[in-house]
């Protein structure tokens, strides 16, 4: 099996992640719920995590590190915290449906003014702009510090989606000003399934999306407003950030300039062999230095649920057909109908698996 897929979630991941959740299983209690010495592992590990984390990605809090399930739960808990009734946000068309859904229903329900950029241009004042670092239809990637002047220009605070580049591509919320930083722990980060969070700015006050137990302040009939207890109610996934931990620990050994040098090197040398063959429609510019490793493309008028079939049947290659959760990016690329097959690379991705993949799409592009 060749596996591309990893803008989805990473099937290979790092020795020491496993390991780490492995022995967090057999030793972890629950963080915050006692003081016998499996809560107390569980506390310390969570607190190394949020350190960890809050270090790599430049926020300057390590209690302004939320942990959430994934990147969903992380964008809804910061658009909903955010988002005034009757207010006003700023989105694009590159967006997940994890960005696009939450707004849609607070433009439904809470009366809130929805602009998307560029054709909606930019109000005069928002309440929030919210934007994906890196599309995951075509591995195009934003200028984040662009993008900040603008959010804060019009007063606006600047939510982050960073699925898909957080682990891959450098991210520095202070340079960058990044108000709110969402991700996921289970795709460039190589971390477990169930692991994710939310980067808060000093200063920034998001309202809890949900309540409930805390460990703390329990006769309070509200959810206690210190963070980062004031966004995570319920148990954490206290084994998964162990393992979200660990490949934090072997992304900064490794070096994150080299884990993205490597991946993009596999996604441009597929993409050299393949964007002169007859048929073959490859999606994004490739032109900048800096993208996300994603390759997404079409042959002809070939259903992308079947041709990514037949990779997987003929081939062994494993790929990601349809509409990737993006409705309004594949409209505006005239996928809407087709969809798009998208090989997404990995640092354990190799030249000869790229090499395989682009003599694959030759193949199936000549029948």
């Amino acid at each position: 099996m060749i596996y591309l897929d990893n803008a989805a979630t990473t099937l290979q991941k790092p020795a020491q992640v496993i390991s780490a959740v492995t022995e967090a299983m057999g030793s972890m209690g629950n963080a915050s719920r006692g003081a016998h010495e499996g809560a107390l592992e569980a506390s310390r590990a969570v607190y190394r995590a949020r350190a960890k984390l809050a270090d790599f990605f430049g926020c300057p809090r390590a209690d302004h590190v939320v942990f959430t399930c994934n990147a969903t739960e992380a964008l809804n808990i910061a658009i909903n915290g955010l988002v005034p009734p009757g207010g006003c946000a700023v989105t694009t068309d590159w967006e997940h449906n994890s960005v696009l859904r939450p707004l849609y229903r607070l433009e439904a329900k809470r009366g809130v003014k929805l602009r998307f950029l560029p054709q909606d241009g930019f109000p005069a004042h928002a309440d929030v702009v919210v934007c994906t670092h890196a599309s995951n239809v075509t591995g195009d990637v934003r200028d984040l510090e662009e993008m900040g002047k603008i959010a804060h220009d019009a007063g606006a605070l600047f939510i982050v989606d960073a699925a898909q580049t957080a682990g891959s591509i450098p991210i520095d919320m202070e340079k960058m000003g990044i108000d709110v930083l969402c991700f996921t722990g289970h795709k460039g980060l190589m971390g477990p399934q169930g692991t994710g969070g939310v980067c808060v700015r000093s200063g920034v006050e998001i309202a809890p999306w949900k309540v409930g137990g805390s460990g703390t302040d329990s006769f309070n009939p509200f959810q206690p407003s210190p963070m980062p207890t004031r966004l995570e109610a319920g148990t954490l996934n206290g084994h998964g950030i162990a393992g979200l931990s660990a490949a934090v620990d072997f992304i900064q050994q490794t070096g994150i300039e080299a884990i993205h040098a490597k991946e993009d090197g596999l996604a441009r040398r597929f993409y050299e062999r393949i964007k002169g063959i007859e048929g073959v429609k490859i999606y994004g510019d490739f032109s900048p230095p800096l993208r996300a490793p994603i390759v997404s493309l079409n042959i002809g008028d070939y259903d992308s649920a079947s041709l990514s079939d037949e990779l997987s049947q003929r081939y062994g290659i494993c790929t990601r057909p349809g509409a990737h959760c993006a409705p309004r990016m594949h409209r505006a690329l005239g996928a809407e109908g087709q969809g798009v097959v998208r090989f997404s690379f990995s640092y354990f991705n190799t030249e000869e698996e790229a090499d395989a993949a682009a003599h694959a799409v030759a193949e199936l592009a000549a029948e």
